[in-house]
């Protein structure tokens, strides 16, 4: 069956509204909850940077908890509310959704709650399509933070179907929201399995870095290799044909081990102002959110130098540069490196930090014998990482895919045929 054929089916006869999401549900700003509220245990909370960072499209449970007292000050969801995330750094992300299905929890301030009497999951899938997007785009205010204001999504078009009978409108979003579930559900089992490989490689990778047999020398980085620091450029000077960058927020995000092309550029006119990494430097953040995320890694592996950014250096080494990257994705390396760690609001370890930190050096003595060794060890690191990190093979392929087949038929889904007005 085509899928034409299939939306006729489903939608064959139905009266669809698009109504104003403030004529379907009102919308309430959560207040006065910060991170370091969290407790071990307490009232259920969800703070609004988790809805990006730690929940899908659903949850019936919370990561963490406030104080009891603290909760009765606080803005509470009940079951069925959507949660937003109303600020964010980027267009693409802001209003991300969060269907609640648990009982009464605590929300943050830059975050609101959406009460209605529609199926939750059904409006949380509708948030995530293009036609929301087009008319979401419209209301973003902000520069650096970028928001949308509660008046602003109460004029916010939702289609909803068979709105003169509630119950055969839920019976049709439910429908929906169950086919879009089934989607969602394949795309999980892959993460899932993901997740496994990932916990095998580290395993293995730790264990084949330890040298355990075998001769070894553990030296500091400074005795290695130097460090050039970065200069600043920021997001704003973000062209699409300039010079190739690296930001230091995108080795957490965009970034595996080791890459070949940035993801970035940045204005040509800005050329002698910037740092580069060479062919062969090893990137490296200073700064993260937590101890762990410090010193970030990737090997620079492209033809020509990249620029880099004042929160990154450019570590320069005779060495393999992959090897040196997994090298830092280790848990004796991470161990380590927390030592050195300044850990205030923003976590940062300076150049005279990363210099203490020691790498294994496999047959010290013999340069030839320790490249080969490396070489060797790279080869069987780089079979595990293509499997667990690659976007061209493996399973992050596989999720890619299945991530696209489902946005195409949520939006399918979706796509009921609208009044002018409501395109942007």
């Amino acid at each position: 069956m085509s899928d034409v054929s299939f939306m006729e089916k489903l939608l064959d006869g139905i009266h669809v509204e698009w109504k104003p999401l403030g004529d379907v549900g009102e919308f309430i700003r959560g207040n006065g909850m910060q991170k370091k509220d969290f407790v071990e245990n307490g009232f259920p909370a969800i703070h609004y940077g988790q809805i990006y960072t730690r929940y899908g499209l659903a949850a019936d449970t919370t990561f963490t908890f406030v104080p009891e007292q603290l909760a009765k000050k606080l803005r509470t969801a009940n079951k069925n509310d959507l949660l937003l995330a109303t600020t964010s750094e980027n267009d693409e992300d802001v209003v991300k959704p969060l269907a609640w299905l648990g009982e009464k929890v605590a929300i943050s301030g830059d975050m609101m709650l959406f009460r209605h009497h529609q199926n939750v999951k059904y409006l949380a899938y509708f948030i995530q399509t293009e036609a929301f997007q087009e008319q979401k785009r419209k209301y973003i205010t902000g520069a650096k933070v970028r928001r949308v204001s509660s008046g602003a999504l109460a004029k916010i078009k939702a289609p909803i179907p068979c709105p003169e009978n509630t119950k055969k409108s839920l019976e049709i979003q439910a429908k929906i929201a169950r086919i879009l579930d089934a989607f969602t559900s394949l795309t999980a089992e892959l993460t899932a399995e993901l997740t496994a490989r990932k916990k095998q490689y580290n395993y293995y990778r730790d264990k084949l870095l330890s040298f355990e047999d075998g001769e070894v020398a553990w030296k500091p980085l400074g005795e290695i290799g130097e460090f050039i620091r970065g200069k600043r450029f920021t997001k704003a000077d973000y062209v699409d044909d300039g010079i190739s960058a690296i930001h230091y927020g995108e080795i957490y995000t965009r970034y595996g081990a080791f890459t070949t092309q940035a993801h970035s550029q940045v204005r040509s006119d800005m050329a002698k102002s910037l740092r580069y990494a060479q062919p062969g430097d090893v990137v490296i953040t200073d700064v993260g959110e937590t101890v762990e995320d410090v010193g970030k890694a990737m090997a620079w592996l492209g033809d020509g130098k990249v620029a880099i950014h004042d929160h990154c250096y450019a570590f320069r080494h005779t060495m393999n540069p992959k090897y040196v990257s997994y090298c830092m994705q280790t848990a004796s390396f991470i161990a380590e490196k927390a030592k050195h760690v300044a850990r205030t609001k923003v976590n940062t370890l300076l150049m005279t930090g990363f210099s203490k930190v020691s790498i294994p050096i496999p047959y010290p003595d013999d340069l030839e014998k320790s490249l080969d060794e490396q070489a060797r060890i790279v080869s069987i690191l780089d079979k595990f990482n293509a499997l667990t990190d690659s976007i061209s093979e493996g399973l992050p392929r596989e999720i890619e895919l299945r991530q696209k087949q489902y946005e195409y038929y949520r939006d399918l889904l979706l796509s009921f045929p609208k009044p002018e007005e409501v395109v942007a």
